[in-house]
């Protein structure tokens, strides 16, 4: 199933598994976010109703884009400036795109086994 997001003004059409760099979003890296604002979503050439679906995406780091030069110059006044610029970025991995009621349950199922994980690999 694909999504297409907006996030800091721009749209990334979303696929579980992708990886994406965004403007920055607030939160570390290994924390897990809602991305709400689904435009359109589908699976092939079917559309889906786009007011049910949510994206999930884990932050990968918070990382800073290429930079980009900015230089000024006035013709025969010895007039030159040169700044440099490093925007804030955000990777992300998305996890799940689906019907909130679907990964509402996944989620409690993973809760619950989870626990159960770690006692099991306590008691090795």
């Amino acid at each position: 199933m694909f999504a297409v997001v907006r996030t800091g003004g721009k749209q990334y059409r979303v696929a579980e598994g992708d990886k994406i760099a965004v403007e920055k979003l607030a939160g570390d890296a290994g924390d897990t976010i809602t991305l709400g604002d689904v435009l359109l979503a589908g699976e092939g050439d079917d559309l889906a109703d786009s007011a049910s679906v949510t994206v999930s995406a884990e932050i990968i780091a918070q990382a800073k884009s290429e930079k980009v030069l900015v230089f000024k110059k006035r013709r025969r006044h010895n007039y030159r400036r040169k700044n440099g610029h490093r925007q804030q970025m955000t990777l992300l991995r998305i996890l799940s795109v689906g019907e909130a009621g679907k990964q509402k349950k996944a989620g409690k199922a993973e809760a619950a086994a989870a626990p159960a994980a770690e006692a099991a690999a306590a008691t090795e």
